[in-house]
């Protein structure tokens, strides 16, 4: 599945924040627009953290 696919199915539940730090390490922010219920992801590259979100998302789906 393409990145850009994974990111509309997450902006459908959650407000996504994307950051990078100094250390080239990419963080992203789901925060739930329901519950306002936060969660952290962080990983070397943008295609690692939205794949860990969306996997997060598929599991709070079931």
């Amino acid at each position: 599945m393409r990145n850009t696919t994974k990111l509309k199915t997450l902006l459908i539940k959650y407000t996504v924040s994307l950051d990078r730090d100094d250390d080239e390490i990419f963080k992203l922010i789901l925060t739930d627009k329901q519950t306002s219920a936060s969660e952290l992801f962080e990983g070397k590259s943008y295609s690692v953290v939205l794949s860990k979100a969306y996997s997060y998302l598929l599991k709070q789906v079931r």
